[in-house]
């Protein structure tokens, strides 16, 4: 009686239930019009986990990490005259952008030069202009400061390093900024025939950034239109397909005000959110919506449709709004902050959705004239009616066949299981046939991956730095990192000596090494940091500070690395800590890995391992609803195993289909669950009501749900598999395996739910008609003989429209 009595209030006030969801939703576009993109990289990682504070340590000392990009070329005509012109006419061209703070490039780089006059050693130009002559390279390549930094002398490629403001890059500023160096460099290689390639940080996120907010629009739109064209094929009905396309973008205009409100910005997460909102809320509006001219074409009365339709609906679609809610707003409780903010999001708007639903539907339907029998033929519809009877021989005569095809799946699911990896890439979610991911290949290949590492090493004493003990430790452990494959070349303050000790010696190839306790005492004046009047001080210093903090007391190495995994990752460097233990004695010396690539490995493994347990949670609370829904421990096992079946399937062949565990698709089981439930507990809820006109005959009743339900539950798993497939267009390999799991998983579970559920419901017939007897007032609450008196409601109005109508028909 209470939803009766509810759909009393909204039908009796109905008008000013509409002005003020339209005031407020007027108030929430606007909100939500300063909807801001996030080009944060780190927000995976929880704000207290020692790795990052590590990591913001470092960044106050040294500064950014991941603002460069870079720009290489593979080609044998470097150094001919029109090809380097150009190539030092685009370094000029890229500097001068205002955001570039510097260009660090082969028509850039500086050889040092010793001056004994003032003990200092000044950086000049190897090239002073765009010409070239077979000195200057013999002289260039005499540096093995550059070998593996600016070229590789085995393969003639070259790369050009591009440091880029950080403040420009945490702004929307920055897609001006990496489109501009793009395509200068793509105008270059145009003109010179070869191909550039663009690589980098900068590159990486500013290309996710702008994909996310293309293909929110994008999928937005597309949900909206394929979502609308099924509805239209299901009512055949524009007020019907009208009426659900309000419902659902008063749903995301309500999701992306969230977002702001929140103080939150639009990730590749949370860019998922508005087509999510479409994609769960049309079902909303299909179950309510058939319920309503299913009882409208019973006796003719619109208004008692309406009544009945929000009585029979409304607990239904809290309940599997809620589990959907649970199962999105699980993420809560992991401790990654950009998981916490979509499941929030998420989860607090599918319930606002549930009340959206509720107001909106019957409010507005009220003013619509009754529904024309060409509205209700889908009712009777001859396939859909072909394919419920093919599921009611199934159930009853052939249960023994879908329980051996259940085990077969179970059997499948089980070895694809066994085959399942858990691993992440920094570009995971690029495609293999991008550019960008191919231009990273050619950085891999040639400079050994751009991939940013840090080690820093705390001698625990000031001025710790320049003993010869330490420097030769700090070399060991660059030899150690050169001498493996996946990382490029280390840089530290030892190769800045190196550079020095050639210098000081005249530029000699051979003395590109430290110096000895003899030496040191000798080339210490050039290393100094002080400036003389009138002079621009020693440019050594600008190289040596970068990697030492100003007390001399801690040292930074500086390495490129490829994108190799989380996986090899985190191998790799439990490889490397009792090596560098061995340098570094741990009674003396505090060494820390730190940078973007362990951020990255922390923050994936947050993700993953929270997801994990979300799974497990949003199983727990939906047990929860479940029990208190239907208070029978066996009803709870009859409605998790086909939910919990198409879960261990769609694992299985993750793993035979060779897709990893990774953050994108470790979400799709916590998201299907919460999803897929909705469909059981809508079939027991209806199995539940009608149980009382059957007189507890469970077989009658089973029959009348699958022809009743079924209908429902077909043509809005088909919405909810074709909303998700739409990510399968998507230019990110980790959204395109959201879509078409997600879809696999809810196929699944719907065919599960209309075969398996059923027959469960039979095989325990005994059971359960003993629980149905004993709680027959329970059962009875919502029975469909009890009339409807309107003005008991307060809609006497209604009665005498009714009255006239039925009159004038």
């Amino acid at each position: 009686m209470i939803w009766q009595r509810l759909a009393g209030i909204l039908l009796k006030y109905r008008l000013w239930l509409i002005l003020i969801m339209g005031g407020i939703t007027a108030c929430l576009a606007y909100v939500a019009s300063k909807v801001e993109l996030s080009y944060d990289f780190v927000k995976a990682i929880p704000a207290n986990d020692p790795d990052y504070l590590a990591y913001l340590s470092f960044k106050q000392q040294f500064g950014e990490d991941g603002n460069l990009l870079v720009v290489g070329v593979q080609t044998e005509k470097f150094f001919e005259k029109d090809f380097f012109s150009g190539y030092y006419e685009l370094s000029r061209q890229i500097r001068a952008i205002p955001a570039v703070q510097d260009v660090l490039s082969v028509p850039t780089a500086v050889n040092l030069v010793r001056d004994d006059s003032t003990h200092q050693l000044e950086a000049v130009r190897i090239f002073p202009g765009p010409s070239v002559s077979d000195s200057l390279i013999r002289l260039f390549r005499s540096l093995p400061f550059y070998q593996g930094l600016l070229y590789n002398p085995g393969t003639g490629a070259y790369l050009m390093a591009i440091r880029i403001d950080k403040n420009v890059l945490n702004s929307p500023g920055r897609t001006a900024v990496v489109n501009r160096i793009s395509e200068d460099a793509a105008n270059f290689g145009k003109v010179m025939g070869v191909r550039m390639r663009l690589s980098g940080l900068p590159l990486i996120r500013t290309v996710m950034a702008d994909k996310v907010a293309r293909e929110l629009k994008l999928f937005l739109l597309l949900s909206l239109v394929l979502t609308a064209l099924i509805l239209f094929l299901f009512f055949r009905s524009l007020i019907a397909v009208g009426i659900s396309l309000v419902v659902v973008l008063t749903g995301v205009i309500w999701s992306t005000a969230t977002i702001v409100i929140l103080g939150y910005k639009i990730t590749l997460l949370t860019g998922l959110i508005p087509p999510l909102i479409v994609v769960i809320g049309i079902p909303n509006c299909v179950y309510f919506l058939n319920k309503y001219h299913s009882q409208f074409a019973l006796h003719g009365n619109k208004i008692k449709s309406l009544v009945r339709m929000v009585e029979r609906m409304g607990i239904v679609t809290l309940f599997t709004n809620l589990t959907a809610a649970i199962g999105f707003g699980v993420f809560c409780y992991t401790n990654s902050s950009v998981l916490r903010e979509f499941g929030f999001v998420a989860g607090i708007n599918i319930l606002l959705l549930f009340v959206i639903s509720l107001v909106l539907l019957p409010t507005i339907l009220s003013y619509f004239p009754e529904p024309e029998v060409k509205h209700t033929t889908y009712l009777e519809n001859r396939l859909m009616l072909w394919i419920l009877a093919g599921i009611d021989r199934a159930v009853f005569h052939h249960r023994p066949w879908i329980y051996g095809g259940t085990l077969v799946l179970i059997g499948v699911a089980v070895l694809g299981m066994m085959k399942l990896n858990t691993v992440a890439f920094i570009v995971d979610d690029i495609p293999h046939s991008s550019p960008v991911y191919q231009d990273l290949e050619f950085f891999q290949q040639q400079f050994n991956g751009v991939m940013p590492l840090e080690i820093l090493v705390n001698t625990r004493r000031r001025s710790g730095i320049f003993s010869l003990k330490l420097l030769g430790k700090l070399d060991s452990l660059s030899q150690l990192l050169a001498s493996k494959p996946q990382f490029g070349k280390p840089l530290s303050v030892t190769e800045g000596i190196k550079f020095a000790m050639q210098a000081y010696y005249g530029g000699n190839q051979a003395d590109y090494r430290l110096p000895n306790e003899f030496e040191l005492p000798f080339i210490a004046p050039y290393l100094s940091t002080r400036k003389e009047p009138g002079r621009n001080g020693s440019q050594i210093n600008e190289l040596l500070s970068s990697f030492m903090d100003s007390t001399r007391q801690i040292a930074r190495v500086s390495v490129n690395m490829k994108d190799i995994g989380s996986r090899d990752l985190a191998a790799l460097l439990s490889s490397l800590q009792p090596r560098v233990n061995r340098i570094f004695d741990t009674a003396r010396y505090r060494v820390t890995f730190t940078g973007t690539s362990m951020i990255f490995l922390e923050g994936s493994r947050y993700i993953i391992h929270g997801l994990k347990e979300s799974i497990l949670l949003a199983v727990l609370l939906i047990l929860c609803c479940m029990l208190y829904l239907f208070r029978s421990w066996k009803m709870l096992a009859i409605a998790l195993v086909p939910n919990l079946i198409p879960l261990a399937v769609t694992a299985g062949i993750m793993g035979l289909a060779g897709v990893h565990l990774k953050p994108s698709t470790v979400l799709v089981f916590s998201v299907a669950l919460g999803i897929a439930i909705d469909v059981t507990i809508r079939f027991l809820i209806n199995f539940r009501q009608e149980l009382p006109r059957f007189r507890y005959d469970i077989s009658a009743t089973v029959r009348r749900t699958i022809h009743e339900t079924g209908l429902s539950i077909v043509f809005t798993g088909l919405i909810l598999i074709a909303g998700f497939l739409i990510f399968s267009f998507s230019g990110f390999e980790g959204t395109r395996a959201l879509g078409w799991l997600t879809s696999l998983t809810l196929v699944l579970a719907m065919v599960s739910n209309l075969t398996l559920l059923p027959a469960l419901l039979l095989w325990m017939e005994r059971h359960l008609w003993k629980k149905a007897s004993a709680q027959e007032p329970l059962w009875s609450v919502m029975e469909d003989e009890m009339d409807i008196d309107l003005d008991r409601l307060g809609l006497h109005q209604f009665n005498q429209q009714e009255g006239q109508e039925g009159g004038s028909r």
